[in-house]
């Protein structure tokens, strides 16, 4: 049997567009001699479809588009993951051939934690489904129907099967790659059988699934494995598998970099905006957000605008220049000394007697938050916001001022991990795209004279260890304090990181790196008086 595995970009709700990559796809399988094609997970609809799933006017589009797609399947098995209304609604998989729907597999387990509410919309399957192709019987699983031990994989080989097929929509955070290879390496030793997935691939609101499609030996051997971040259609002979591609799998930073630039190429691009806008301080954040944009998405679509205040350095000043001329993006510098004097005027009547203090810095920052937000609209750019996840869970962001923006690109990338992907940026690159200067500098809002982040918060390589411990890890203060953690470290982040929350739930969606990402991953209530 020759097997494709088609790793596919679906847009979620484009029915009609779905419905045309998935046919051409099962055209280029059939073409390159294949006799059974695996598509993803609800690939029909894209994933998640959320509360779509809730309109009966789209579940039935769905199976009418899907038997359009039954009918371009003649001399080929077709694998196709769509919704079912059956009595009750399914996360289903439609077997596709002979240019009809001639059965269905129903996911068994349904996950419901992290990212996914799948509880909220679909009845769990229990029944086994097996299709016989080229004389190999095939069992099919469901994305989370494989992460489970036992059933229905392991039933599936009892009853056969020579191949156990997964159809996948599995998001991807850092190390998720290695860690799904795990699990389907652990599920072909338990079961005895070879198994396939098929994962989608793509970037959808905040979620970017990596692909990574793969078959694996019984003895736990990947025999085939997808490339990362791109549409693929991976052709393997089951009789000699060694002739399959088997591509590498990146380390954590690359992949970060990959992940962001595709998640912000395909939210720009899903969501109908040519161009944008960023922000540019001569900091390295913006730097890195500026330089993953170009990328995206290339540097005649990517527009950086500097908008220095008098406690802006010449250094930072020229950063930001350099910056644009290495990345060859248009450039505009809007010096915002006229605007803040104007609101000073404005507001000298009531913040009489008064020392200058927070309110006036990030009045700066609401200014360029504004000058950015008119560009946007005048021009039609999405602006992209350049705060870091350290940064978003202490609260060290300006609501209506750094925080504006449609799209959070680094919302789930802690501070130390920016510098890194600023080294990497330029290492891929082979040149200087961020200025090493930029690297160097010891990171500030430049909102008052002399001030550096390190005046406001510990440490970032400190910072980020309690976080990561405290955010993702979910540790107590007393298991930070008894991991050995700085008791100040701990107590001042914990207090800022709860006290954020309400600005958290204001921030534009960015891309998910991390398995708890702010959102949906980490519910926590803004009035809240608990702490440990």
């Amino acid at each position: 049997m020759r097997l494709a595995l088609a790793q596919i970009d679906p847009v979620v709700g484009d029915l009609e567009g779905n419905r045309a990559l998935i046919l051409e796809r099962i055209t280029e399988a059939r073409t390159a001699g294949a006799d059974l094609v695996v598509l993803p997970e609800l690939a029909v609809t894209g994933y998640p479809p959320e509360d779509l799933l809730l309109r009966p006017g789209f579940v039935h589009a769905a199976r009418a588009s899907v038997e359009q797609i039954a009918a371009g399947t003649r001399d080929i098995v077709a694998l196709v993951g769509v919704p079912l209304s059956d009595g009750e609604l399914y996360n289903a998989c439609a077997i596709c051939s002979g240019g009809e729907i001639t059965g269905w597999a129903k996911k068994w387990h349904l996950p419901n934690y992290g990212v996914f509410d799948e509880k909220r919309y679909f009845a769990s399957g229990a029944e086994l489904a097996v299709v016989e192709v080229a004389a190999t019987k095939v069992g099919i699983t469901i994305c989370e129907d494989m992460w489970v031990p036992g059933p229905p994989t392991t039933d599936l080989a009892a009853a056969g099967a020579g191949l156990v097929v997964n159809l996948s929509a599995s998001p991807y955070h850092v190390g998720r790659a290695q860690e799904r290879e795990g699990i389907f390496t652990a599920r072909a030793r338990e079961s005895g059988v070879r198994v396939a997935l098929c994962n989608t691939v793509g970037g959808q609101d905040e979620l970017v699934f990596d692909g990574h499609s793969l078959l694996v030996e019984s003895d736990g051997t990947v025999l085939a494995r997808a490339p990362g971040f791109e549409e693929t259609l991976l052709l393997v002979d089951l009789e000699h598998p060694e002739s399959a591609l088997l591509a590498p799998l990146a380390d954590d930073v690359d992949e970060m970099r990959e992940a962001l630039v595709l998640g912000l190429r395909d939210y720009v691009g899903k969501n109908g905006f040519s161009d944008v806008g960023v922000g540019v301080s001569g900091g390295i954040d913006s730097a890195v957000t500026a330089a993953l944009a170009v990328e995206a998405l290339g540097a005649e679509r990517v527009h950086c605008v500097s908008m220095p205040s008098r406690y802006s350095s010449e250094g930072t000043r020229g950063d930001a220049r350099r910056l644009a001329e290495n990345l060859a993006c248009d450039f505009h510098e809007l010096p915002i000394e006229p605007v803040v004097e104007v609101f000073g005027g404005v507001l000298a009547e009531p913040f009489a007697g008064r020392e200058p203090d927070l309110a006036e810095e990030n009045l700066q920052a609401r200014i360029r938050g504004t000058l950015l937000m008119a560009l946007s609209n005048k021009f039609g750019w999405l602006l992209v916001a350049t705060g870091n996840k350290s940064e978003l869970s202490v609260g060290y962001a300006t609501l209506y001022g750094d925080m504006a923006g449609g799209f959070a690109l680094l919302k789930d990338v802690f501070k130390t991990d920016v510098f890194r992907l600023a080294r990497h940026l330029n290492e891929h690159a082979g040149r200087e795209l961020v200025p090493q200067s930029t690297i160097d500098r010891a990171p500030s809002a430049e909102l008052r004279d002399n001030q550096l982040d390190a005046d406001s918060l510990p440490p970032y390589p400190e910072l980020d260890q309690v976080l990561e411990a405290y955010v993702e890890d979910d540790k107590s203060l007393d298991e930070l304090l008894a991991e050995g953690f700085d008791p100040d470290v701990v107590a001042r982040a914990v207090a800022l990181i709860d006290r954020a929350e309400y600005k958290r739930r204001q921030a534009p969606p960015g891309v998910r790196l991390r398995p708890k990402a702010f959102g949906r991953d980490r519910r926590t209530p803004i009035t809240n008086r608990w702490r440990g």
